[in-house]
């Protein structure tokens, strides 16, 4: 447990911030189930978008989704 003052506001900070990022989390691994199980253009597309809003909220690193969208574009072709 946190004992100076700046460590427990940074706590409540990392849980209002883990409350809020986890809907765009859940959004990534979900439409990126879907081009694993489906690989067509649309679900490739929509996986796409939601990697990009992800980096775009600083939530996963752009190098990540570059490379995970480089995995998936594979399975497509």
């Amino acid at each position: 447990m946190p004992i100076t003052k700046s460590a427990l506001k940074a706590l409540r900070q990392d849980k209002k911030r883990a409350i809020m990022n986890q809907p765009v989390r859940s959004r990534v691994k979900s439409s990126m189930d879907a081009v694993k199980a489906a690989p067509k253009l649309e679900t490739l597309s929509s996986a796409f978008s939601a990697l990009d809003r992800a980096v775009k909220r600083h939530i996963i690193h752009r190098n990540k989704a570059a490379r995970l969208k480089s995995q998936l574009s594979k399975l497509v072709k």
